[in-house]
């Protein structure tokens, strides 16, 4: 049943999937044991993962906080509403037909653990021509990436590499989108007073290639790597004067992009370039023209 064709009964709400739910608000499990997904909690700030959601019994418990239940306990909790708006938000806002398959990656269930090999300089030439299908410059992939080789149920893959601050990775290749651990964002000191924010490298690397010859102290950066990971970022991009979002056009990222707005003045959101995009990329490819198009940024 889609659910967005009519007004769900709180019953109805009660038995949307959680991992569905959560995957669709951008928040993704750092392990899976059996039916029990841990998650770094999506309703305060913590570094170990406390939030536990048991997909059998299709409920939630919060360790840190000591509360727990079910879907509409932690929709109220989550989006500061009462029942009945949180039953308008899930009707309008989302179809929670429960997937067939798990959208979470593999590697984050323990016997699917990826373990990364080695990594250089990108030089295969399938990355080499995914990064020329995403139009994003070589050169500039070479200065924030490398090509990494990673062992996942005892084969060996290779994709392109991106570094969180806790020095796991961020892997892409034209079939596969995966991470190692440990999961984190990703940040780039430049000693400027203006904040870039991207939610995955793809975005940041089009950004870079779009602006390549802006100098390197002109803007510092934050790659979320997840939405999930925008409390933990705050901290980094609250001690600039401006921080520019350019965020997913999807219901997640401009759901973030709207909460930020509120919180703080420094935030502005610069996603009107690519309207009618998903993402920044999306744009470069499907319709930016960086070699002849002039666009206005400060510097």
């Amino acid at each position: 049943m889609d659910f967005s064709k009519s007004r769900l009964s709180i019953d109805e709400a009660r038995k949307i999937d959680m991992v569905d739910y959560l995957f669709k608000l951008g928040f993704e499990p750092s392990k899976i044991s059996n039916n029990d997904y841990w998650y770094l909690s999506p309703l305060r700030m913590e570094r170990t993962p406390s939030f536990k959601v048991n997909r059998k019994l299709n409920r939630w418990y919060d360790h840190g906080m000591g509360r727990g239940g079910n879907l509409v306990d932690f929709g109220i909790e989550y989006h500061q509403c009462t029942i009945s708006e949180l039953i308008e938000k899930l009707g309008s806002n989302f179809s929670f037909q429960q997937s067939p398959m798990q959208p979470v990656p593999v590697e984050y269930t323990p016997e699917h653990k990826i373990k990364v090999l080695s990594d250089f300089p990108i030089t295969s030439y399938s990355l080499l021509h995914y990064l020329e299908q995403r139009r994003i410059a070589v050169n500039v992939a070479d200065q924030c990436c490398r090509e990494v080789r990673y062992e996942l149920n005892d084969k060996t893959y290779y994709g392109i590499g991106f570094k969180n601050d806790s020095g796991g990775f961020e892997i892409r290749n034209p079939y596969f989108k995966t991470s190692s651990s440990p999961k984190d964002i990703t940040t780039f000191m430049n000693g400027s007073d203006e904040a870039i924010i991207f939610e995955g490298f793809i975005d940041f690397l089009s950004y870079k290639t779009l602006y390549k010859d802006l100098p390197e102290n002109s803007c510092d950066f934050v790659v979320l790597n997840s939405v999930s990971f925008f409390e933990r970022a705050r901290p980094f991009m609250e001690k600039h004067n401006s921080i520019r979002l350019y965020l997913d056009k999807d219901a997640t990222g401009q759901s973030l992009t709207q909460r930020a707005l509120l919180m703080s003045s420094k935030y502005t959101d610069q996603s009107a370039l690519y309207n009618g995009y998903k993402d920044l990329n999306d744009w470069l490819v499907n319709a930016g023209k960086p070699q002849k198009r002039r666009m206005k940024i400060r510097v």
